[in-house]
């Protein structure tokens, strides 16, 4: 099986030839970004997680008390379904489901589409893990990884694209999250973490399940 850093990089390269120009606007504003230092602000290593209660794609809430009562919590930050990445991102946990099930955790999904939006009829709604929405971002900004999206982006996304975050995002066309996965422990605590600006990088899921297994 193809590491996650091999499938995103074959698809920044097919991006590369498909729309180099596109590309290399991207590359300047990650290398702007990560200049700036975007995500300092995350929730860092031994810091407790902010709590949360959010809907699925069924509206039913979803509390990160309730999840850390049955152990360890995995949480992924995802822009949307819409995102190739993110598409190539939770297919690799997927295929680890099981793995990070038999260590006791729980994997959750968080993204700002509307509930009834946040799964489609494609692959990704027959993953396994929940899927949760944050409409607003706030709990994006509560984890430190919320980020208004730089115009030159947004422009690609609505008129490249025709995506209508706004509508998507149940008004909320502007902040997206900073692709982040967080793991708590059962006592709150941030244990490990993954943050980058760079929303064509993820962690591999290999890395998670190894932190998953020094937890106490």
């Amino acid at each position: 099986m193809k590491k996650l850093k091999e499938l995103t990089d074959a698809k920044i390269e097919s991006g590369r030839q498909a729309n180099p120009e596109f590309m290399r606007g991207v590359d300047a504003i990650i290398k702007q970004e990560k200049a700036f230092e975007q995500g300092k602000n995350a929730i860092k290593i031994g810091q407790k997680a902010p709590s949360f209660e959010l809907p699925n794609p069924q509206g039913k809430f979803i509390s990160l008390p309730a999840l850390l009562a049955k152990g360890p919590v995995v949480i992924t930050f995802y822009r949307g379904n819409w995102c190739p990445y993110c598409n190539l991102q939770l297919r690799a946990l997927q295929a680890r489901l099981d793995d990070i099930y038999a260590l006791g955790a729980t994997l959750v999904a968080i993204s700002p589409q509307v509930p009834d939006g946040s799964l489609t009829k494609d692959e990704i709604s027959k993953m396994d893990f929940i899927v949760l929405s944050d409409q607003d971002a706030k709990v994006a900004l509560q984890y430190g990884v919320a980020w208004e999206v730089p115009e030159f982006l947004a422009e690609h996304m609505r008129v490249g694209r025709k995506l209508d975050l706004d509508k998507i995002n149940n008004g909320n066309a502007n902040v997206l999250p900073i692709p982040a996965t967080f793991i708590v422990g059962r006592n709150g605590v941030v244990s490990w973490r993954y943050v980058n600006v760079d929303y064509r990088t993820r962690s591999e899921p290999d890395e998670i399940i190894e932190a998953l297994k020094t937890l106490p």
